[in-house]
């Protein structure tokens, strides 16, 4: 694997009994990036991550992470690379300085260094002078920041984060990606897994998995240009609700869903949906506000991504077991 290359995998596959976790997927990572990895629960996004890391063997096809082979290397990857859960995967009943302390024995950090290294972290997340606090008492925000400085206590060049913003308030999760964003400034690659469509556009690339495949790979911008072909149309409407299921029922919007007060509808062509739309709601008595074409969003995108997976499963002869 080039030396530039931080993650490779080549139709990589798990499986658990009959059961296809991971269905032959194959993707590319360069040193420094931040790929954004997303699909919904059980899609296999853990899975691979746990193969990735050394903690789950393959079945199936091969990878490397920072060159080493994820089949026969395994504690050479542990070493190299940092992970964070969306668990933070701290020691509750140990104080700040405890946790740190621990991290820093776990990867053998001289202990020269280890001074230094505990003094970024601690100023990394906001926590100097707190270090006896009990990391139960710490408010989310922090204890993210803490897990985070915990996973890269040792200089990884590699981070995995799985989930790491699940629970944290908007303005936390924000300044985390302030963090992700400077150490990907540093050569650091990061391989993150969200569900949040905000993070996903942070990312350099993504890939989205859904039934173990993937299914789409690009950055936000191409999956926007070139996995969306159809128009997307953002309504404004008294009683949205009611509206959506009217939406429903017209042959000219193929798809339609709630994004806070407004819909977005997605038809084939605007300038005929559009009128038909209009006429939709006159005959349901819904007032109508603004109907429009819009750039689709990511969430318009992945929406539509799986919907047509979904589709695709239903017309083959025999359906496939669920995911795990």
């Amino acid at each position: 694997m080039p030396l530039e290359t931080a993650v490779k995998v080549e139709a990589l596959e798990r499986r658990f009994g009959e059961f296809v976790a991971v269905d032959r997927v194959s993707f590319e990572v360069p040193r420094g990036e931040i790929f954004g990895f997303l699909g919904p629960n059980g899609a296999g996004k853990s899975t691979t991550i746990r193969m990735l890391t050394g903690l789950l063997a393959p079945t199936g096809g091969q990878g490397w992470v920072g060159g080493h082979d994820i089949r026969t290397e395994g504690e050479r990857i542990k070493e190299i690379i940092g992970y964070m859960s969306q668990k933070f995967s701290l020691y509750e009943d140990l104080t700040v300085e405890q946790n740190l302390d621990f991290y820093g024995g776990i990867y053998r950090i001289p202990a020269a260094k280890k001074v230094t290294r505990k003094a970024w972290a601690l100023e990394m997340a906001g926590l100097t002078g707190r270090e006896a606090m009990l990391t139960r008492e710490l408010a989310g925000g922090w204890r993210q920041r803490l897990a985070l400085g915990a996973a890269i206590l040792h200089e990884p060049r590699i981070l995995f984060l799985d989930e790491p913003t699940s629970g944290v308030d908007p303005i936390s999760r924000r300044k985390f990606w302030e963090l992700i964003r400077t150490l990907a400034r540093q050569a650091v690659t990061i391989f993150v897994t969200t569900h949040y469509m905000d993070e996903a556009e942070y990312c350099d690339r993504l890939a989205l998995i859904y039934r173990g495949r993937l299914i789409a790979l690009g950055t936000p911008e191409q999956l926007k240009r070139e996995h969306m072909l159809e128009d997307v149309l953002e309504v404004e409407v008294h009683r949205p609700v009611e509206a959506l299921e009217v939406l429903g029922n017209l042959p000219a919007v193929r798809e339609a869903a709630l994004f806070g007060v407004l819909l977005h509808a997605v038809t084939a062509d605007a300038a005929t949906a559009i009128p038909a739309i209009r006429s939709a709601f006159d005959r349901a008595a819904i007032p109508v506000t603004r109907i429009e074409k819009i750039l689709p969003s990511l969430e318009d995108v992945f929406v539509s991504l799986i919907e047509a997976e979904d589709r695709r499963e239903e017309s083959r002869p025999a359906s496939r077991e669920p995911r795990v």
